[in-house]
């Protein structure tokens, strides 16, 4: 018989990956959300299958001393599913983050290592509080025209009046005071640098966004300015790009006259600060497939005689190692799914002596430094950084480097 629709009484356990906690009831696991370790909650059965539930904390029995309110509204059960961890303390959901961190490098990949996951500020004129950072927001659009954002594991679009994670740039598009009738999505992206903003809308009936206000956005990162056209990634934290690019060069310490590789280039990021790095005497090669983001990157690295754009799919450039020559140092910054065991091991034919791996989800980058493991590559260090306050998020840079 299903428990579906029940109220169990459950003591909480730690964080499972995804932005829940696991309980247990009569043998059976439940990822719970809404809920912190060390508590006792009446949470609603919303899911079963043959191996595990899902739960809703619907009443706090025993709080943590870490549970705050969460200051948005539509962030509870039966809400919007954008946020994972607002009823918890900035400091502790990075704890969380971590302890999430640590177990899948340990379970994944057989590393046992300690993980602080680092804070980041928006801006000095917003306060370090884990909200107002998200410079890009997709709204759903309901059969009302009401703009909002989607249960959590549901097709259904809850409205908001506002959203407390949203840059104020985003918020000053008033996408949530309009109605969008006949749409689907809106997608809204600004610059927190220099104020740029993009609008773009997908109608009901299908097809590609249109622009709806503004063009390319221009940010300013890492000591250089960049051209992120409509639908070329950038990260959606301020102050990630230099966060990133910091933890990629310190780590690698790349040398006068290296020859560097950046994988999943984008726009350049990684390949404009590596070209600084190395100097005219050096070299990067830059690898991306998508048209958009490979056209941004040709002109953002237009001015830097010593870096190259390869517009290919990653897999099939390694497939040919010829054309690269001596490679140095490699930086790749993959999808969220991962490198994967083919392009592991393509990099690692390359032999470099370095490898900085920027990772979105931890259970991937686990996955793929076993394979690097398998190659003869190890872990030397890893840092963790907060890039997605309130969700489950976290962004880590890896440092991979050939053992002796």
């Amino acid at each position: 018989m299903t428990l579906v629709g029940n109220v169990l009484e459950l003591e909480v356990g730690g964080p499972a990956h995804g932005g829940s906690c696991v309980a247990r009831h009569d043998g059976q696991v439940f990822f719970v959300r809404h809920a912190l370790p060390g508590e006792v909650v009446r949470a609603r059965v919303t899911e079963e299958t043959k191996h595990f539930g899902r739960a809703d904390a619907v009443e706090i029995v025993q709080p943590s001393a870490h549970r705050v309110v969460p200051p948005c509204p539509v962030a509870r059960p039966g809400g919007c599913g954008g946020c994972d961890w607002q009823h918890a303390t900035p400091a502790y959901q990075r704890d969380l983050k971590a302890a999430v961190v640590v177990e899948q490098l340990r379970r994944l990949a057989g590393i046992d290592r300690e993980v602080v996951v680092e804070p980041l500020s928006v801006s000095e004129s917003l306060s370090d509080d884990g909200f107002g950072w998200r410079t890009r927001v997709r709204f759903a659009v309901d059969e009302s025209g009401r703009a909002g954002f989607r249960r959590h594991r549901s097709h259904e679009v809850v409205a908001v009046g506002a959203c407390p994670i949203a840059h104020p740039l985003v918020e000053s598009a008033d996408v949530e005071g309009k109605r969008w009738r006949g749409s689907s999505e809106v997608e809204v992206a600004v610059s927190a640098g220099t104020g740029d903003r993009l609008v773009r809308v997908a109608a009901a009936t299908g097809g590609r966004m249109r622009t709806h206000e503004g063009g390319a956005l221009h940010e300013q990162a890492a000591g250089r300015s960049w051209r992120v056209s409509p639908g070329a990634f950038w990260q959606v934290h301020p102050a990630a790009a230099d966060a990133l690019t910091g933890a990629v060069i310190g780590g690698l310490q790349p040398s006068v006259g290296e020859r560097a590789l950046d994988l999943y280039a984008g726009v350049g990021l990684f390949a404009g600060s590596l070209a600084a790095a190395v100097g005219p005497t050096g070299q990067v090669t830059a690898i991306e497939s998508a048209t958009v983001s490979a056209a941004d990157a040709a002109h953002n690295l237009a001015d830097v005689p010593q870096a190259r754009l390869v517009r290919a799919d990653v897999a099939v450039a390694l497939g040919d190692p010829a054309r690269f020559g001596r490679v140095d140092v490699v930086v790749l910054d993959p999808p969220r799914s991962g490198a994967g065991a083919q392009v592991v091991a393509g990099i690692c034919a390359l032999q470099p002596r370095a490898i900085g791996y920027v990772a979105c989800d931890p259970a991937a980058l686990a996955r793929d430094l076993a394979t690097f493991a398998a190659h003869g590559y190890a872990l030397t260090q890893l840092r963790a950084f907060d890039l997605f306050p309130q969700t489950h998020h976290v962004e880590c840079v890896a440092i991979v480097q050939r053992v002796p």
